[in-house]
């Protein structure tokens, strides 16, 4: 088999350093590392089981002309990427991850959010292999030198650190972007803290605030030369030299989501910088440009002053059916829609009070209703449509009681209780005056703190006479496996704490949230970006 081997590419496994494997449906395949320029010396693949958890990932359907950097790109959100080898003749790539969680969230978010290159649909799994090894071949010193240039792990972050604003100009304006739009798609990469649309010099432009350079960094990588909807709404993406945005209103032109309080004002959001007073001038799209809706599209729209107005097209739309719509996260929540149906839950197991905690994580949750002729399927009402969007696109798909989750919109507008003498079996609970709620507090750190569900849970407010065993006893004693457990070391009220995974601490932190310590301490529970 070594003859077969070519020096240009060395996978490192126990099989042989002669197989890749991917997921295909016509059986056995043949590799050739002519991908990378070379002779057509082959690597043999079969087909491989049900996905496997592993630091390296296999992508394929890769347009012909990728650049590394958009390969290294696709993992960045998630984690530092390691290592990199493309196979650009059989349009496939394997990307390593720092870690095997940041691997399992970056294959878990793109099964339900497909990634768009270039309008190609492409395929994320795991790959049989542990680890890549590759050598100082021309191609391979071409992909390490992308790995420098954009990896974390290798930015002096003294010298180096991207500014968590980020400057939004959209290009070919065909069809109207809201504030609520933009939102969605950048949210993707990081909690957005704050946003404000502008027109200036007849262009659409937004500027948005990141709580880290590093999601500033992963959505540019990401977004920047991307449509919104096919051939039309190109994102150009700079980095501002603003370090923080002041919102003063929330409205359809500003929005500051760490200060659900402020006011609508007169939909003329101010900035106290110099620089952006003449931003907000008159421009050829209005902030909502039919009545009513910063969400869904009308059957035509004017942009002025130009008077073009635009027919509906078949199907209302028909781009909000491609996929590269469906990348940047559309189609969007119609405006007030806040209660989601959840199905396929666990009847014998799931509680009011357990999809409280969980959906509590990104939102603030007024009333769940477990539906009493189908328990497995459930209400729940988030206090506003951005909260839940964000619950919905971050627990779609996630494993709750051994099932996967299903999310959708549902036609109420508010969940119903009971009428006096109804009882329902406690299956509908009222939450909206609950102590528990993370985002009701004007500038709450949680719109900070907002991350998908990983394995490494973030533990704070511990008294002081709780010491590391205490913990890892309480979380092994709902029967889930710690792996690892860190203090912080300038505050040990707070700590991480690994479990076995993404469904164990999904399910740990539903049953210790809230857990009382004792001495008048009450744990608080949440997914951390981190792993130990």
């Amino acid at each position: 088999m070594d003859g077969s081997v070519h020096q240009d590419i060395t996978v490192g496994t126990k099989r042989g350093s002669d197989e890749l494997f991917s997921t295909v449906s016509n059986g056995l395949y043949i590799m050739s590392t002519a991908a990378n320029g070379n002779d057509s010396k082959k690597f043999k693949g079969d087909i491989r089981g049900p996905g496997v958890p592993s630091r390296v990932i296999h992508i394929r359907k890769l347009p012909s002309d990728i650049t590394e950097a958009e390969v290294i790109s696709l993992g960045l959100p998630f984690g530092d990427v390691t290592n990199l080898l493309m196979l650009k003749a059989k349009n496939q790539a394997f990307l390593e991850m720092n870690s095997e969680e940041a691997a399992q969230n970056m294959v878990g978010y793109y099964s339900t959010v497909m990634p768009i290159i270039r309008h190609h649909p492409v395929y994320v799994q795991f790959s049989n292999h542990k680890e890549l090894k590759t050598d100082n071949s021309p191609n391979q010193e071409r992909a390490q030198a992308a790995l420098r240039a954009l990896s974390t792990s290798h930015v002096d972050t003294a010298l180096a650190t991207p500014s968590s604003v980020l400057r939004v100009v959209v290009e070919n304006l065909v069809y109207p972007v809201s504030l609520d739009a933009l939102c969605q798609i950048f949210s993707k990469f990081g909690t957005v803290l704050r946003i404000i649309v502008f027109t200036k010099n007849s262009q659409f432009q937004a500027l948005l605030q990141y709580p880290d350079g590093a999601s500033a960094q992963a959505a540019k990588l990401s977004l920047d030369g991307q449509n919104i909807y096919n051939g039309c709404c190109t994102l150009r993406i700079s980095f501002s030299k603003l370090t923080s945005l002041n919102v003063k209103y929330n409205n359809e032109k500003s929005r500051d989501f760490t200060r659900p309080d402020l006011p609508s004002g007169d939909s003329q959001p101010t900035m106290e910088h110099p620089a952006m007073a003449a931003a907000f001038t008159p421009g050829i799209i209005s902030a909502a440009p039919y009545a009513g809706a910063t969400h869904a599209f009308p059957p035509a729209f004017t942009i002025q002053p130009a008077g073009l107005t635009v027919p509906a097209l078949p199907g209302g739309l028909a781009s909000l059916s491609l996929p590269g719509a469906t990348r940047l996260g559309f189609p969007p929540l119609p405006a007030g829609v806040c209660v989601l149906l959840i199905s396929n839950l666990n009847p014998e197991r799931v509680t009011p009070h357990c999809l409280f905690i969980l959906f509590g994580v990104y939102g603030d949750v007024m009333r769940v209703k477990i539906l009493f002729n189908k328990k497995e399927n459930a209400l729940v009402q988030m206090s506003d449509s951005t909260q839940a969007q964000l619950a919905m696109s971050h627990l779609s798909g996630q494993q709750l009681h051994g099932r996967s989750l299903r999310i959708t919109l549902s036609k109420h507008t508010s969940v119903q209780l009971p009428r006096e003498g109804h009882e329902d079996q406690g299956l509908t609970k009222d939450y909206s005056n609950s102590p528990l709620h993370r985002f009701k507090k004007p500038g709450s750190k949680n719109y900070s703190n907002i991350f998908p569900p990983s394995a490494t849970l973030h533990l704070s407010n511990i008294p002081p006479s709780v010491v590391e065993d205490d913990l890892k006893m309480l979380f092994s004693s709902s029967g889930a496996v710690v792996k690892a457990f860190k203090f912080f070391q300038k505050d040990h009220k707070m700590a991480l704490i690994q479990m076995g995974s993404v469904e164990e601490a999904i399910e740990c932190l539903i049953e210790f949230h809230n857990h009382d310590l004792g001495e008048n301490h009450h744990l608080r529970v949440s997914f951390s970006k981190s792993s130990i």
